[in-house]
């Protein structure tokens, strides 16, 4: 009995347990480790339309549980991954999920509708990005921004289309219930953290951008929180992440609501974290006498 094949938006996982965007690149360095249909899907790495060539260095800092980075989407655009890595990541046997970022409305309208042309199961739309046009600040940060940006991409895009949400937001309900009126077919969340480290000796932050994306197990009860309350709020399926490091943690966010997970952060120390994930996760399942993984979604008993 397969207790893990899960049905995401209509898309069919062997598991429910996702490599996050940017922790496995584009999925060729863990190759030598396993075979990539392993795991449930691969979210790829953010994909803007043009090559970026990312933040000056340094860009990433470990904190004492996690890490901060400001990359700033390095990728090599989405014309060439369509073109050299697609192929290959099409043959590895697992869902495979286009990352779509950009710097505008119509930055990400033309990303979206190039990478929801090729041969993706599903597209993830960052939307924690600054909007160049209108004072950098983050797409997500407000239902109306939310609302434009969903509904202008969701055009152009076949596909099921995952909106992946910032935590960085008084109430992410209502920007979770914007994105779902505009037109999305699911969530993921959450994305980074903002945070920040200092090199005492030198009097300066450690990232040359100051700021970073804090993300590892540090953030995963604040993702447990916001996975209950969005599920409570909106009918959309739910990809929670966040801290995710070992199967408990995994099973906390499908307990709230997620119906599928995504590991990063922790791959980069262990990876093999997500299969000792998926292991465990079956063997929960079992022991909880339930057929499906699905049956557990959803189920935390509130006080």
């Amino acid at each position: 009995m397969n207790f893990l094949e899960t049905v995401f938006c209509g898309v069919t996982l062997k598991n429910p347990v996702v490599a996050a965007s940017g922790a496995y690149g584009f999925g060729r360095d863990y190759t030598d480790f396993y075979a990539l249909e392993a795991l449930g899907g691969i979210s790829c790495k953010g994909t803007t339309f043009a090559p970026r060539l990312g933040n000056p260095p340094p860009r990433i800092a470990e904190t004492a549980a996690g890490i901060l980075n400001s990359v700033g989407l390095q990728n090599p655009g989405a014309a060439h991954f369509i073109e050299y890595d697609l192929p290959w990541l099409r043959a590895q046997n697992t869902v495979i999920i286009a990352n779509a970022a950009g710097s505008s409305v119509e930055d990400y309208v033309e990303n979206v509708a190039l990478l929801a042309a090729a041969d993706v199961d599903m597209i993830e739309l960052n939307i924690s990005c600054p909007n160049v046009k209108e004072g950098g600040v983050a797409f997500g940060t407000s239902c109306a921004s939310v609302e434009k940006i969903v509904s202008a991409v969701k055009k152009v895009c076949p596909k099921p289309l995952m909106v992946k949400l910032s935590p960085n937001v008084t109430n992410i309900v209502p920007i979770a219930q914007a994105a779902e009126a505009a037109g999305a077919d699911a969530l993921s969340l959450i994305n980074t953290l903002t945070g920040m480290k200092i090199d005492v000796a030198h009097r300066r932050p450690i990232l040359h951008n100051n700021t970073g994306g804090l993300s590892g197990a540090a953030v995963l009860p604040i993702a447990v929180r916001m996975v209950w309350e969005v599920r409570r709020a909106t009918q959309l399926p739910i990809m929670g992440m966040g801290g995710v490091t070992q199967w408990q943690n995994a099973a906390e966010l499908i307990l709230a609501g997620a119906n599928a997970i995504q590991m990063g952060t922790a791959i980069f120390a262990d990876p093999y974290a997500p299969l000792k994930v998926i292991y465990g996760l079956a063997e929960w399942v079992e022991r909880e006498g339930c057929n499906n993984i699905s049956e557990l979604s959803g189920q935390v008993r509130p006080w």
